[in-house]
């Protein structure tokens, strides 16, 4: 049996710094995911866990957890020694991750139903490792990523909207989504995050773009430029291009800049 992939990297290119994605029919008849990466390519499954693997007979690791936590609680009444070991945590963190890549290609298909469904499993599973975890050096392995899934979640959820031209209701969704952001900066006392968080930068920058009422032909300024160069960076998670752009937005706000 060929194992060499070489014949299928040939016919899909690599572009840095874009989300290549798209739908292929399985072997098994099912619809799949695939990823271009640098180096290859990742594919996913639609539903259940992205591998398609069931970790102890279990949908996901999570759930299995899940299940260890209801006979602790049912053991013992209460959930107050329960607590998730190392091996545990990284196994939680490797399985958010598998999500990730999912609810990101998802997100460039514009089926945003199921980057919400993806992206709020993963917040459930940070809840759960930041009220569990053994150490809160644990806990933050995972509570780190809650930023990207907050702005990923708050764009599938007000983009519909705008399209629906339900602009109100769009802009309360990308408010809210902020103040989470927020929330979770001073619940983690970390205000050096927050003041470099591209994830706030790039949902007010959206929200300032929403407000703004500007003539359709007026030339954009280099700062609504960059800020629309920054939202999409953003969104690829280009986060080299994202600084550099952010950098560019920050010289502009210096005395005498234009």
């Amino acid at each position: 049996m060929n194992f060499d992939m070489s014949h299928l990297l040939q016919r899909w290119d690599y572009r840095p710094g874009e989300v290549m994605v798209r739908k292929i029919k399985g072997r098994d008849g099912t619809l799949k995911l695939q990823l271009r990466v640098d180096l290859g390519i990742l594919q996913m499954n639609l539903d259940g866990r992205p591998d398609g693997k069931k970790p102890n007979g279990f949908p996901s690791f999570y759930d299995f957890l899940l299940r260890r936590l209801d006979d602790h609680v049912a053991k013992n009444g209460g959930d107050e020694t329960f607590k998730l070991p190392t091996d545990s945590c990284t196994r939680l963190h490797l399985e958010a991750l598998q999500y990730h890549h999912r609810y990101i290609c998802l997100l460039q298909l514009e089926e945003f139903d199921a980057v919400e469904r993806d992206s709020m499993r993963n917040l459930a599973v940070f809840d759960f490792a930041a009220r569990y975890a053994s150490t809160p050096e644990l806990a933050w392995s995972l509570q780190q990523f809650r930023p990207q899934s907050i702005m990923i979640l708050t764009r599938a959820r007000a983009t519909p909207l705008i399209r629906r031209r339900r602009q109100a209701k769009a802009v309360a969704e990308i408010e809210s989504g902020i103040r989470l952001l927020n929330e979770f900066y001073d619940e983690v006392q970390r205000p050096d995050l927050q003041e470099q968080s591209i994830e706030v930068e790039s949902l007010q920058n959206w929200l300032n773009d929403l407000r703004a009422v500007t003539p359709s032909r007026r030339r954009p300024s280099r700062r609504e430029q960059l800020e629309s160069q920054l939202s999409e960076a953003v969104q690829r998670e280009d986060y080299e291009k994202a600084a550099r752009v952010r950098d560019l937005l920050r010289n502009l706000r210096l005395p005498g800049s234009k």
